[in-house]
């Protein structure tokens, strides 16, 4: 039998890091992953192809919305055929994972998978703002099986404690771990392993959530520095910025959760994605306008908005 762990957590939350670390609890194990990220340009994808594993992208969608949940079970077919030991799957931060035991009951498609568990990450310092305005975090948490609080580094004594009212409100007895930068134990895999066993959610395949929106930019003419600043200008109003940009001073992978703005260099970026960012959002947040005012303060450089 093939293991399947769901990797879910809103967007910023460290999973793609967290996917680094987790794949080198299984050293001797043929492992496989299917990542699915929301918008059209696929950034998770590449930032782990130095896993060397075997990859499925799906992106442009949640993999449990009507739109790409024929993608998804064709993936998960393809890999199934393949006798892989341990497939991850890393879900959209925008997913509701909910429809999962829907879609893994089908025997018939998938007689060789055995669901192992939905890993939930959580940022530390932001959970309560999305968990507040988004709804599929609730969601997320509510069919996981273990509950892992990241970037602790960054927050407070008081916001984890009140993390850990929330999670442990929902399933007094879920492993819920606090860590930084994704990092994981083999005993907390352990602590998962061992609770009552649970039949994965059972939910209805969804249509996307139009609470969310999302944009490109396209964007050329800046420096390093430049460039951080007119993000820091509207970074705040986002969930998530994301994407690719070559400037003056090299390649760069752009990585903003809320208000955090990082650029880090990055040579290998994927042949005509570069210079395009994704932007996520919510309705209540004026992001728009943002940009907007954020584009004025630049004439010198090109910024289109998709």
């Amino acid at each position: 039998m093939t293991k399947l762990y769901l990797i879910t957590g809103f967007l910023g939350a460290g999973k793609t890091t967290f996917l680094h670390q987790f794949v080198r609890l299984f050293p001797d194990r043929r492992t496989a992953i299917v990542v699915n990220e929301f918008g059209k340009q696929g950034v998770d994808g590449t930032l782990l192809e130095d896993l060397d594993i075997k990859m499925e992208e799906i992106n442009n969608g949640s993999i449990f919305c009507a739109c790409k949940i024929e993608q998804f079970e064709d993936a998960l077919l393809r890999l199934q055929q393949e006798n892989f030991d341990v497939i991850f799957v890393e879900a959209s931060g925008l997913s509701d994972p909910t429809a999962v035991g829907t879609i893994l009951r089908q025997r018939d498609k998938f007689p060789d998978l055995e669901y192992a568990g939905a890993i939930c990450l959580v940022d530390g310092a932001r959970f309560m703002t999305v968990y507040k305005t988004a709804r599929v975090c609730r969601m997320q948490l509510a069919i996981s099986n273990m509950i892992i609080i990241n970037k602790c580094d960054i927050a407070s004594r008081e916001q984890l404690d009140e993390i850990n009212t929330i999670v442990r409100a929902q399933k007094p007895n879920r492993p819920t771990f606090e860590t930084t930068f994704g990092r994981i134990r083999p005993e907390w895999l352990t602590a998962m392993k061992e609770q009552p066993a649970e039949d994965p959610a059972d939910g209805q395949v969804h249509t996307r959530d139009i609470t969310l929106r999302k944009l490109l930019l396209h964007v050329s003419g800046f420096s390093k520095k430049d460039l951080t600043s007119f993000l820091r200008m509207f970074a705040e109003e986002t969930y998530r910025i994301k994407g690719f940009v070559s400037m003056p001073e090299g390649r760069f992978v752009v990585d903003c959760v809320g208000p955090m703005v990082e650029l880090r260099e990055f040579e290998n970026a994927p042949a005509g994605e570069e210079n395009t960012l994704v932007v996520l959002f919510g309705n209540g947040l004026p992001a728009q306008r943002a940009i907007k005012e954020a584009v004025s303060w630049f004439p010198n450089a090109e910024v289109t908005i998709e």
